[in-house]
């Protein structure tokens, strides 16, 4: 190694600061981190890069986003993949409510990572439902549940109140669909929902069947419950829709398509998440000023159902940096960043105290009103069902397909569909 040249002291303290600068500099490069999260499809409502860049920000870290598809079904496919083969592609991951059981060997426990008091303030059923065996293996970023959302000029101007039950709204949705065609607005329709063959339409149907008093398609014991005659009025009633006052493409219809027709001001009634309210309330949307949101209605024997949804941050077994990982996950499940996302985008908080936040009800009054709606949610039956549970809804919503395009009537399909459960039950 060669020799430094004498120096003069003052020179030679000169030169040493430098070199603690520089080996501190290169320090603080070899210990940043290249962190991969897969968020959404990188949308609008995606807050997702934005809060994964304030965090790459503010630590030195840097952060690769990754869209992944807005159908939870190809979602949970993609992760399945890249889980299975124990691939470090992707560090931090947005994990459904009801997947936790499923993902969970593949998951770290952030009670590893993760200060004691990590989860204090949280609403204690998420942080329930994100522990498998003892194990927090998921924190919760955002909470929802199915709402009803209505155009108020629309049901003021025809002389309509907002309805209670599914028939008032299939009324309603028939008279002013008919109205705003005659008036020359032929791509208007009565009501849009989310009815493609994948995860969302299980969650209609959900509401569906269980505010007819129909069950909700496995008990909490594991009893089936969905083989019964309410169950297949509720079936029946959302099949009379289709081509009626709802688009035949609803067929193929995902959350955004819906948004997007209701928001473009050609349906009266959407039903969708929370996160709709902000964007069709927005600056430049076209019913901006002019959209209401209710509870779901109810059939005639039934109470309102909502089903209760929302999404939590994971980090894979199989990530280089976990410690890392989980910092951004606690970065982005942080009160503030939650604060954030409420108000930006207004997702609801799964932090209690939120609820009572001023700005927060500043930026969507009805948050406080939602609060009971979203901790009454109808969970669907994933932990009972564990593993099973994709087969599970896989087959509740092919069978709800089936339905709404007219191939099967609600009384067949719910007789098939106990006879597919069954089978998968013995493993329950």
């Amino acid at each position: 190694m060669t020799a430094l040249p004498r120096l003069a002291p003052a020179r030679r303290l000169l030169l040493g600061s430098l070199l603690l600068g520089g080996s501190t500099l290169a320090a603080q490069q070899a210990l940043a981190a290249d962190i991969s999260i897969a968020c959404g499809a990188g949308d609008a409502a995606d807050y997702c890069p934005i809060a994964a860049r304030q965090w790459a920000e503010k630590t030195g870290h840097e952060v690769n986003i990754v869209s992944t598809p807005n159908d939870t079904t190809e979602k949970l496919s993609l992760y399945q993949q890249l889980l299975g083969s124990q691939s470090n592609d992707i560090d931090v991951i947005m994990v459904d409510i009801v997947w936790p059981g499923l993902l969970a060997d593949h998951l770290v426990d952030l009670s590893d990572h993760l200060p004691e008091d990590a989860t204090a303030g949280f609403f204690p059923a998420l942080v329930e439902n994100n522990t498998v065996d003892g194990r927090l293996v998921a924190m919760p970023w955002f909470t929802d549940a199915g709402l009803l959302y209505y155009r108020r000029d629309l049901l003021e101007k025809y002389g309509h109140e907002v309805p209670e039950t599914w028939q008032e709204l299939t009324e309603a949705a028939q008279a002013v669909q008919a109205a705003e065609r005659e008036a020359g607005n032929d791509d208007f329709w009565g009501y849009t929902f989310q009815g493609r063959a994948y995860e969302g339409l299980t969650c209609n149907a959900l509401e569906w069947v269980a505010s007819h008093g129909g069950g909700t398609l496995v008990d909490a014991e594991g009893n089936l419950t969905i083989n019964n005659a309410r169950a297949a009025e509720a079936l029946d009633l959302a099949a009379s829709w289709i081509g009626t006052i709802t688009p035949e493409g609803a067929l193929n219809h995902t959350e955004e398509e819906t948004r997007g027709i209701f928001q473009s001001g050609n349906a009266l009634f959407l039903r969708n998440w929370p996160y709709v309210w902000s964007l069709a309330d927005a600056e430049g949307s076209k019913v901006a000023g002019k959209v209401g949101m209710a509870p779901l209605p109810h059939g005639p024997e039934g109470e309102p159902a909502a089903t209760l949804g929302g999404w939590n941050w994971a980090v894979s077994r199989y990530s280089e940096h976990p410690e890392i990982a989980a910092d951004l996950v606690a970065f982005i499940t942080s009160e503030a960043q939650q604060k954030a996302h409420a108000i930006q985008m207004g997702m609801n908080p799964t932090i209690e105290a939120l609820y009572q936040d001023e700005e927060v009800l500043a930026s969507n009054p009805s948050m406080s009103d939602l609060y009971e709606t979203l901790t009454n949610g109808v969970p669907r039956p994933a932990t009972v069902t564990a593993t099973d549970y994709p087969r599970v809804s896989n087959a509740f919503f092919n069978r709800v397909h089936e339905v709404l395009s007219g191939n099967q009537d609600g009384a067949a399909a719910v007789q098939q569909l106990e006879g597919e459960l069954r089978r998968l039950s013995r493993r329950w």
